[in-house]
C-alpha cells in the first residue's frame, strides 16, 4: 500500500476549530468589508476627488478606485486633489491598504501554517497508537458501544471511530474522539485508523453485508483483535462468526426477545434492561481468580451470584459441573448492584 494512499483518509481530530475553509470565507468577508468602507468614503467625498475622463466620479468609480488602491495597483486615473481627500487618503485608506496586505499575506501563511500543524499532529498522533479501541460505524449502537467503554475506564484518547456520515463524525469530535472519514470495510481507512496494532473493534455499522465485508478485513489485518460484530438479523450471525468476529450481537432479536418479555414478563424485561443499563442498579463484571482463591468457587467472596466461569477460551455457565471448582487465571462472571450500601440496608 503506498504512502500517498494513506494519507488521502481525512482525520478530524476533537476540538478541531474553524477549518481553512471558513477561515478564508471570513477574511474574504473582511476583504469585502475594506473595498466596501474605501468605496463609501471615496463616494461621499467625491468632489475631492478627479477622474481625468469626465471629470465626476461615480459610485462605480468609487469602487473601481477603492479596488485598485486597496491592492496597491494604481494606475492613478483617479486620484485625490484636494487637502482633505489626500487627508482621508492617508488616514483611513492607507491603513485600510495595509490591513489588506496583511489579510493577503496572513490568509497565505496561515494556511501553510495549518497544514503543518495538521501534519504534525496526524504524526504524532499515528506514532501514539497502540492497544486502542477502534469503532465502525457511530450510529445509535456506535455510541451506546462508546457510552459503555468510557463507564469501564477506556480513555476517550484510546478510542477511534470511522464512519463515512460527516454528521456521524462531527458528532465523534464533539464527543472527544478522532474520527476518520471512509468505508470500515476499507483497509486504507482501517490501516490509517492503527488496526493492526488495536486490540479491539467493534463493528456497528448499519447493513449486515457490511459488517460481514468489515469484520472479515479486520480479521485479515490482525488476527489477534478481539473483534465485537452487531447483525441485525440472526441467520446472519454466523457468517460473521465464520469472517472472525469474536463474539456476534444480534441486535434487532436482542430487541425483539425484550419486547416479548415486556408483554408477558414485565418485571423480567425490567430486570433485563437493569443489565443493560451501565452504572445504574444490576451491572455485569467479571474478575480473575488469584492463586489463594482456588477451590469451591461458593468459597469465593463475591459481590454477587456468580453466573459464569471463563477458563481459557471456554465459557462454562453457573449450571456446568465443572463451575463448581475454580482455577487460578478463571476469571468469574458475576452480577452486583450499583445501590450504595446505605441505600440497601433497611431503615
Amino acid at each position: 500500500m503506498a504512502l500517498h494512499d494513506i494519507e488521502a483518509v481525512e482525520v478530524e481530530f476533537p476540538g478541531r476549530s474553524r477549518g481553512p475553509v471558513g477561515g478564508i470565507l471570513v477574511r474574504i468577508a473582511i476583504a469585502v468589508g475594506l473595498v466596501t468602507f474605501v468605496a463609501a468614503l471615496t463616494y461621499l467625498g467625491r468632489a475631492g476627488y478627479i477622474d481625468p475622463e469626465d471629470d465626476s466620479v461615480s459610485l462605480l468609480d468609487a469602487f473601481y478606485y477603492s479596488t485598485v488602491s486597496i491592492t496597491t495597483t494604481g494606475y492613478g486615473d483617479i486620484r485625490p486633489v484636494t487637502d482633505m481627500a489626500r487627508f482621508l487618503t492617508t488616514v483611513l485608506v492607507t491603513p485600510a491598504r495595509i490591513l489588506f496586505l496583511i489579510l493577503l499575506v496572513g490568509t497565505t501563511l496561515e494556511i501553510l501554517a495549518q497544514r503543518s500543524r495538521d501534519a504534525y499532529r496526524r504524526l504524532r498522533w499515528r506514532n501514539t497508537l497502540t492497544n486502542h479501541v477502534i469503532i465502525c460505524g457511530f450510529g445509535v449502537k456506535g455510541r451506546s458501544a462508546l457510552d459503555t467503554l468510557l463507564a469501564h475506564g477506556v480513555a476517550r484518547e484510546e478510542i477511534v471511530v470511522i464512519d463515512d456520515d460527516a454528521e456521524a463524525r462531527r458528532r465523534a469530535t464533539a464527543a472527544g474522539l478522532t474520527a476518520l472519514a471512509g468505508s470500515a470495510a476499507s483497509t486504507d481507512v482501517l490501516e490509517e485508523a492503527g488496526v493492526r496494532s488495536a486490540r479491539s473493534v467493534v463493528v456497528a455499522v448499519s447493513r449486515d453485508d457490511s459488517a460481514v465485508l468489515t469484520t472479515l478485513t479486520v480479521r485479515e489485518l490482525n488476527p489477534d483483535a478481539i473483534i465485537v460484530s452487531a447483525v441485525r438479523e440472526g441467520k446472519n450471525a454466523h457468517l460473521l462468526r465464520q469472517s472472525g468476529a469474536t463474539s456476534v450481537i444480534t441486535s434487532a432479536e436482542a430487541s425483539g426477545r425484550l419486547l416479548g418479555f415486556a408483554v408477558q414478563q414485565p418485571k423480567v424485561a425490567e430486570v433485563l434492561e437493569d443489565l443493560i443499563t451501565l452504572g445504574q442498579g444490576l451491572d455485569i463484571a467479571e474478575r480473575a481468580v488469584e492463586e489463594e482463591e482456588a477451590g469451591p468457587c461458593a468459597a469465593l467472596s463475591m459481590p454477587g451470584p456468580i453466573v459464569a466461569v471463563i477458563r481459557g477460551e471456554e465459557l462454562m455457565r453457573f449450571d456446568d459441573p465443572r463451575a463448581r471448582e475454580v482455577q487460578p487465571g478463571d476469571r468469574v462472571v458475576y452480577l452486583h448492584s450499583n445501590r450504595h450500601k446505605s441505600e440497601r440496608e433497611p431503615a
